[in-house]
């Protein structure tokens, strides 16, 4: 398979599963500024969404430039990893909906950790089949420490929910603010091969 055609149908999911949380919020009952209230919680769950979702889509783009041969299990963790990123719409509407319930919370951080625990996976699988060149696993080693700290910090956040839902919600961001921005690394990496 060309990976073309990976990289299109991921881009294709990764777009839908954004539009959809887009649809989920609803518009304010009234015309007063104070009538965006009831819907903050719901605004400020698709925003963290909104990155979370755009980071992988940042990152997939760098890591499959590293692709020089797509093989089946390559294809099947690709395939779940957008699986497991299709589950953030249906939790991020429950996390609005509450307004940040611990329930609803911790479910998101279980979403949040599980895409994680697959992007490692298939970052692992892409660099066992793919002959990466020395400069390329040292950048992609410093990726794979980062995506395991982001998972550790997701998986921190299930008891977090229950204790305090916004110490959660904090750690889930800290993980957006780390991987808002591609590392300009891998750039120079591809500019130089």
């Amino acid at each position: 398979m060309n990976k073309s055609r990976l990289e299109a149908f991921s881009d294709g999911v990764m777009a839908i599963i954004i539009t959809i949380m887009v649809l989920e919020l609803k518009v304010p009952q009234g015309e007063k500024l104070q009538d965006l209230a009831p819907v903050a919680p719901a605004f400020f769950a698709y925003v963290q969404s909104f990155w979370f979702v755009g980071g992988y889509w940042n990152n997939h783009h760098h890591l499959l430039h590293t692709v020089k041969k797509v093989t089946g299990t390559l294809m099947v963790l690709n395939l779940l990893l957008l699986f497991c990123l299709s589950l953030v719409p249906f939790a991020t509407a429950w996390v609005g909906e509450t307004s940040f319930a611990p329930m609803p919370v911790a479910i998101y951080a279980i979403v949040l950790a599980v895409c994680g625990l697959v992007w490692t996976f298939l970052q692992n699988t892409i660099k066992s089949c793919n002959n990466w060149s020395d400069a390329i696993i040292k950048v992609m080693h410093r990726q794979n420490k980062k995506g395991l700290a982001s998972t550790v910090m997701y998986l921190a956040g299930i008891p977090f929910a229950f204790i305090n839902p916004f110490i959660s919600e904090g750690l889930f961001i800290a993980v957006a603010i780390m991987w808002l921005w591609p590392d300009k690394n891998i750039e120079r990496v591809f500019e130089q091969e």
